[in-house]
């Protein structure tokens, strides 16, 4: 086992076969521990050089819309009428503090996600 930081694009892709040839070892072995200890090289590694940004509000409850195959009209009543869901979910309005509490709630997005700003469309 012979574990390095990983400071280049060269490096990371090394790293990257070499825990694909180990991925499935016993945790209990040496292959194991450097299996887990190559994830977490490789996961700084990916978070120092492609960060990955939360989607807007917005679009986040669009993807937990898809995730939960639910439709726009299934937010009626819990944002508001077809027509206010319709401007939020087209950006012309924005949540309110009421509808975030219930999106969290309803959805399990944080409202942390959601109070985040964005900006509304013309």
């Amino acid at each position: 086992m012979k574990i390095k930081p990983i400071k280049t694009e060269k490096d990371y892709e090394q790293a990257l076969e070499r825990l694909e040839v180990i991925f499935d070892a016993d945790s209990n072995s040496k292959e194991g521990d450097e299996a887990e200890i190559l994830s977490l090289l490789i996961e700084n590694y990916e978070n120092q050089h492609y960060p990955i940004e939360a989607p807007d509000p917005i679009e986040a409850i669009k993807i937990r819309m898809e995730e939960m195959n639910l439709k726009q009209k299934d937010l009626v009543g819990i944002i508001g009428g077809k027509s206010r869901v319709s401007e939020i979910l087209n950006k012309k309005k924005r949540l309110t503090v009421d509808m975030i509490r219930e999106l969290e709630r309803i959805l399990h997005i944080s409202a942390s996600v959601l109070v985040n700003n964005y900006k509304l469309s013309k």
